[in-house]
């Protein structure tokens, strides 16, 4: 009876158990990582599309030529990935979501979670500066590309190896078209503004956006779109996710 109390009570401790801590090579690649992200951001803020190159944006992170193409495989991939940050966030409120949850009502929860608008705002720079600009549409793809990616490492760690990937890509591809949108329309609304008001409201459209989603789309009524927007819990959705 001792002997199976320790075994549970063994079994428990490392389902619960805490993440690794990243050791301090892991800390200093993701902090290289990002040093060469800013940089590339800062550039394009500066002098413009077109205006400087993948020597200047190493130069400007602190970092050579070829350590800049051993994280990156291009200007426009360092660039894409400024938009990682707030995807990393996202996923981590995702996987702690009950297991149980349906996945975009975890999907919804997840970017609740979020509550600083800012956090939004990586995402939202890089989605400004590549619209009208045929040079940038590259990075724009790459970013959500990536997104899609993780998004299907999240479903599939939560279903488990056994799940369809058409259903996996379906979901994702989903739920990344969703996001599109929910930017698309914030884009209309405020162009370029990347004031906590107007990030507040992307990040509305993107949690209202999944909320449809999980719905079905079934059309919205004006008290449905008012309620959703005042209150702060997840919709209830039947959906099969």
């Amino acid at each position: 009876m001792i002997q199976t109390s320790r075994q549970e009570a063994s079994a428990e401790s490392s389902t619960t158990a805490e993440p690794a801590t990243p050791s301090r090579r892991e800390l200093n690649k993701a902090a290289t990582r990002s040093s060469i992200a800013s940089a590339a951001l800062d550039l394009l803020r500066s002098n413009g599309s077109g205006n400087f190159t993948v020597e200047d944006i190493a130069a400007s992170a602190g970092v050579s030529r070829r350590t800049f193409f051993n994280y990156f495989p291009s200007l426009e991939a360092a660039l894409a990935s400024v938009a990682d940050g707030f995807m990393d966030h996202a996923l981590e409120q995702f996987r702690l979501r009950p297991a149980h949850e349906s996945i975009l009502e975890s999907a919804q929860a997840a970017l609740m979670a979020l509550a600083d608008p800012m956090s939004v705002a990586p995402m939202a720079e890089l989605f400004s500066l590549t619209q009208d600009n045929r040079q940038l549409a590259r990075s724009e793809l790459e970013a959500w590309e990536h997104c899609t990616e993780q998004i299907i490492d999240a479903a599939r760690g939560r279903l488990g190896t056994g799940i369809s990937e058409l259903y996996l890509h379906a979901l994702a591809g989903s739920v990344i078209s969703c996001g599109k949108a929910a930017m698309t329309v914030w884009f209309a609304e405020y162009g370029p503004d990347l004031s906590p008001k107007s990030l507040a409201v992307l990040r509305q459209h993107l949690i209202d956006a999944m909320g449809l989603l999980g719905a079905g789309f079934a059309p919205p009524s004006d008290a449905s779109l008012h309620a959703s927007a005042a209150s702060p819990s997840v919709s209830t959705t039947k959906d099969r996710f």
